[in-house]
């Protein structure tokens, strides 16, 4: 006989809310924003093994990692940046106005390497602080004012260098103090079962984590988000998007003077007009690795797939033996594939 305690209980276990839907392993993978690139990353790396011979050897793939890191440090600042509903097209120059500075103020006024790199972070923050503020302040969208930016860095890149050092590139920094501490931070290598790998490959890994463990686990991650999902909704739950906005831009700075640091270390002289155009490689691989130009999704493990793409065609064609000119084609080829691939696994998992 059934009491009445129990016919109370049992209608509970039996009603369940229509509104929450629970989705399986399957659909929680499909909807991660890196999925895409993922799969075109294991894709390329399985043509490139069949195809390329050199490319099997522990060595090829340590040059992959190497070319993939100095790309993947930036593409970790703007994926963030992105997420947060924004962009920077003067990121390219940005991280040869970084080395610049650190070199020409070091060598011109007779300063120690590590001063002139700590001189060269405040004007590499301070210029993320100039576009973020602007932005914020002016309400003109990012794509114009970072647009602007990239052109007066490329003056002052090539003038000032030209007033100071009299030529395109800047003096030799080798025997100066600090050098060797500074090379070793910045541009070192280290061997692994007798493979040589580039330092800057640990610090990519290293971007990419803290990223990750700031954009999903702190309150100044949801913040991220919530600004670039919708900053009108975020601020009027009181989440300080001037702040987090400026904020995002000065991180993008601050990438941006750790990749001129591996430059200028990495090779003694810096020339004036590098950087153009690598700004584009930084969002390409922020958004094969699953960003929305809309701002409100991704993630850094994703821009670091899609730097590792950009390193293994960058090499895999060499290796190859393909004409190198099929570089940029291969590559847009891929960022086309993985947005499409990234919104349809998004479309399928909305309506599973």
């Amino acid at each position: 006989m059934t009491t009445q305690s129990e016919m109370d209980v049992a209608p509970h276990k039996a009603v369940r809310d229509e509104r929450v839907k629970e989705r399986n392993r399957v659909q929680r993978l499909l909807i991660r924003p890196e999925v895409g690139a993922a799969i075109g990353a294991i894709g390329i790396f399985v043509l490139f093994l069949i195809v390329a011979e050199p490319f099997r050897e522990a060595s090829s793939l340590a040059t992959v990692l190497y070319a993939s890191s100095t790309i993947g440090i930036m593409a970790c600042g703007v994926a963030v940046l992105m997420i947060g509903g924004e962009f920077d097209l003067s990121t390219g120059v940005a991280v040869t106005f970084s080395s610049l500075a650190a070199s020409m103020l070091a060598y011109n006024l007779h300063l120690n390497l590590w001063v002139g790199a700590a001189l060269a972070l405040v004007l590499a923050l301070t210029v993320g602080f100039f576009n973020g503020f602007l932005v914020m302040k002016t309400k003109i969208p990012s794509f114009l004012i970072t647009l602007s930016t990239f052109f007066m860095l490329a003056g002052i890149n090539l003038a000032v260098t030209k007033l100071v050092a009299g030529q395109v590139a800047t003096q030799s920094v080798s025997d100066m103090q600090g050098w060797d501490s500074a090379r070793a931070v910045f541009a070192s290598s280290f061997t692994v079962f007798g493979v040589s790998i580039r330092i800057t490959v640990v610090w990519w890994l290293v971007f990419t984590a803290v990223a990750t463990w700031v954009l999903f686990k702190t309150k100044i991650g949801n913040w991220i988000f919530a600004v670039g999902g919708d900053k009108e909704s975020a601020r009027a739950v009181g989440v300080p998007v001037t702040a987090v906005k400026i904020g995002l831009f000065m991180f993008v700075g601050f990438c941006a003077w750790f990749v001129g640091m591996h430059l200028l270390f990495s090779f003694n002289t810096v020339q004036s007009g590098q950087g153009i155009g690598n700004e584009f490689f930084y969002i390409i691989a922020a958004v094969i690795g699953g960003c929305l130009l809309t701002g409100g999704y991704g993630t850094a493990i994703g821009a670091a797939i899609g730097a590792f793409i950009f390193g293994m065609t960058n090499q895999g064609i060499v290796y190859a033996g393909w004409d190198p000119d099929w570089f940029k084609f291969f590559l847009g080829a891929m960022l086309l594939f993985a947005v499409i691939a990234n919104n349809a696994f998004r479309n399928y998992a909305a309506k599973r």
